[in-house]
């Protein structure tokens, strides 16, 4: 479905792949050996697609928007080498991750290798606006991921600061994505706005939709664990609305005091799957896609803004 998707900009997409296997290619053979495993196609390359797609709607100049989509993605994959690093995990993408194959001291510096390299790329867009916009969404996903990090095992959490926390963990570099295509594009300031809104609501949607996977999905679909974020004490909303069901006797509860952890988290796994939690959450990102819908109406009707439609009916949709 994403190929379908992803037309109007396909034969772009295959250069920001041709742009990731150069950065690979150092002189250092440890080094090299770090970036292929890190930045290795399978992703789903949303982000990239996401800069591409935004460029489309004005001044389509690939001398700017393809370092832009290549950085995004490397950023991308940065924070997540961090993260496996941070949480200890053995599996991403369905593959060992980098600080299970050689270590965490060499997972936290080839992410900042890769955060170093994505400045780099953003550099070439020339655009001091962009620039700026990149160093901010960066810091923005470090305090969130401190949020996070200092919520850990908190059962006094609200849906608003877990709405909070998602914007500035994954809806924040879905905007970067789109804001920065259409700046880059010359965009009127409405289209700009418009393109930011678009990834916002698209990435808190998409957050939440993989919080679900966490509870209902398969380690297959995932790439690895699931109940990870339960394992990690973080309180995503599938566990909040249990939560909010069950105040008293919840397996959350006994987890996040560290009552037979394992157990409760298999517990809180099946309440979920055989509760209407998982529509309600379902619910809550459909409404946050159709925003990001509205948010295109407008800008010019053409392919890519109908290949946006079609992504935030993705997003809601998928399970791989």
């Amino acid at each position: 479905m994403l190929r379908t998707i992803y037309e109007p900009i396909q034969e772009d997409l295959v250069k920001v792949e041709a742009r990731l296997r150069s950065v690979c290619e150092v002189d250092f053979p440890w080094l090299s050996k770090l970036l292929a495993h890190s930045l290795k196609e399978g992703g789903k390359r949303i982000r990239p697609a996401l800069v591409l797609l935004s460029g489309k709607f004005y001044d389509y100049d690939l001398s700017y928007l393809l370092p832009m989509a290549t950085a995004v993605e490397i950023l991308h994959t940065a924070t997540l080498v961090h993260d496996d690093a941070i949480d200890n995990s053995a599996v991403r993408r369905g593959r060992p991750t980098i600080n299970k194959v050689w270590g965490e001291d060499k997972a936290i510096l080839l992410g900042d290798y890769l955060l170093g390299k994505s400045k780099e790329l953003v550099a070439d867009t020339q655009n001091l606006r962009v620039i700026r916009l990149f160093a901010q969404t960066f810091m923005t996903i470090s305090s969130g991921e401190l949020n996070q990090a200092f919520s850990a095992f908190n059962l006094e959490q609200t849906r608003e600061q877990y709405l909070q926390r998602i914007s500035g963990k994954t809806a924040c570099l879905l905007s970067l994505a789109t804001e920065s295509g259409a700046i880059l594009s010359q965009a009127p300031e409405k289209s700009v706005e418009a393109l930011k809104g678009y990834g916002h609501n698209l990435g808190i949607a998409f957050q939440i939709v993989d919080d679900i996977l966490d509870f209902i999905g398969t380690e297959e679909e995932m790439g690895k664990p699931v109940g990870s974020d339960l394992a990690q004490g973080t309180l995503t909303l599938p566990a909040i609305l249990l939560l909010e069901r069950y105040p008293e006797d919840n397996p959350v509860r006994r987890l996040f005091q560290n009552e037979d952890r394992q157990r409760n988290i298999e517990l809180a796994m099946e309440l979920v799957r055989n509760s209407s939690i998982t529509e309600e959450c379902y619910a809550v990102a459909s409404d946050y896609c159709a925003q990001a819908c509205h948010n295109l109406s407008l800008l010019p009707d053409n392919a890519s803004r109908r290949s946006l439609i079609k992504l935030a009916d993705y997003v809601v949709k998928r399970r791989k």
